[in-house]
């Protein structure tokens, strides 16, 4: 087949699917965004970058994503017009609109596409933290804009897939049945328990496997991912574990939500709430670092902590498990996908600090079921989660599967 894959950021969520799919034979290009800088594992044409859109709020969402839509569109028009190049399939994402006119420039291709969430005014992640969440009609309102290219992007699909159940779930029922589940897929070989693991602080501090050290890992440091939560425990942490040390990996900007009312970062903020309480000389925040430096962290943490709102589950997650982490994690919905209480981590509920202390503090101070979490959390990603022997054959079976007849 000829195989077109359709990403802003490429490689994305196909850095494996896509060369695998090369190596079984298929013609495979990337149609990306001509600032994207990400190294691309297959053949790749630029699209332009889209301009910012003015329109009022309830119609700004739709309008950026139509506009990044049409410019996909005139690069897949240049593609079909002047190369003469006619995809089998199209495999894109929903989620910035680049698919939304692609059925006008190759109305026989089979569209499939990655679903990653459906917005919900309730339920999700839209007044779940009331502290900090605005819960007015018009937030919901907006929930219900920003929602409509991604329902237009599946409707339009011949399949889709997502991740997890809980994501495909956020989709209705009528938009649900064209969704199969394959999550991702991890590396198994790569990211496994390291007993051997260290990494050097910028203070030249060392940690190694063994040492009381507590993870926390997000993409941004904000509270969808829970770090204000994660920030309130650490006093109580700090004062019963006087050797244990705390590792932050994330950046000081948001990824999902927004910044304070008051402007400035999440971090500042939360370090401005806990002033004195907290003994930094003991809490390292190392903004985003190399994989190879995060793998390692993962590897010799004796626990990570990981919380998240009702929402897009993480890969921190999903990696600390199949490296055999400890885990204590927020007992949200997209979590008790993959952990059970007790049986391959620790939950706690999201807003209770105290919990949230006292289960971290357990962790540190040795829990005698450690052995047996750890163990059980690597076992639930190879059983299910595994690259090459799950995820990766379920991708290119479910591709495949929508090859045209004759």
């Amino acid at each position: 087949m000829k195989i077109l894959f359709v990403h802003q950021n490429f490689p994305g969520q196909f850095p494996h699917l896509a060369p695998a799919l090369a190596v079984r034979g298929h013609q495979v290009l990337a149609l990306t965004d001509e600032k994207n800088q990400r190294a691309s594992p297959v053949s790749t044409v630029r699209y332009k970058t889209p301009e910012p859109v003015q329109a009022s709020p309830f119609g700004r969402s739709y309008a950026t994503h139509a506009e990044r839509g049409y410019l996909a569109a005139r690069g897949a028009r240049a593609l079909r017009d002047r190369h003469g190049f006619t995809p089998d399939v199209i495999i894109g994402h929903t989620g910035w609109g680049e698919t939304l006119f692609l059925r006008e420039i190759w109305p026989d291709a089979k569209l499939l596409v990655y679903a990653e969430l459906l917005y919900r005014t309730r339920g999700q992640d839209v007044g779940f933290d009331p502290e900090l969440q605005d819960t007015s009609d018009e937030v919901r309102m907006m929930a219900v804009a920003r929602s409509a290219h991604l329902i237009q992007g599946i409707v339009q699909a011949d399949a889709a897939i997502s991740p997890t159940r809980y994501q495909a779930d956020s989709f209705p029922p009528e938009l649900r049945a064209k969704i199969t589940v394959i999550h991702d897929g991890i590396d198994t070989a790569r990211v496994c328990p390291n007993p051997q693991a260290s990494l050097t602080l910028p203070n030249g501090q060392v940690l190694r496997a063994g040492d009381e050290v507590l993870t926390y890992v997000s993409r941004s440091l904000e509270p969808y991912r829970g770090f204000h939560i994660f920030m309130r425990a650490l006093p109580e942490i700090l004062a019963a574990r006087p050797r244990a040390q705390v590792v932050v990996i994330g950046a000081e900007g948001v990824s999902y939500g927004s910044v304070p009312k008051e402007g400035g970062s999440w971090k500042a903020r939360m370090l401005a709430e806990l002033g004195d309480c907290l003994d930094l000389s003991r809490v390292h925040f190392l903004g985003r670092v190399a994989y190879p430096d995060y793998l390692s962290l993962i590897q010799l943490a004796r626990v990570h902590c990981y919380l998240t709102y009702p929402f897009v589950l993480s890969w921190s997650l999903t990696e600390t498990m199949a490296a055999g982490g400890y885990i204590v994690a927020s007992d949200t919905e997209p979590v008790r996908e993959l952990i059970r209480d007790g049986e391959n981590g620790r939950l706690v509920p999201f807003f209770d600090v105290a919990a949230l202390s006292a289960a971290l503090i357990r962790g540190l101070a040795g829990d005698p079921d450690a052995g047996r979490l750890r163990g059980a959390a690597r076992q639930t990603i190879l059983d299910g989660y595994d690259l090459h022997r799950h995820s990766l054959p379920r991708q290119i079976a479910w591709v495949e599967s929508h090859a045209p007849i004759g």
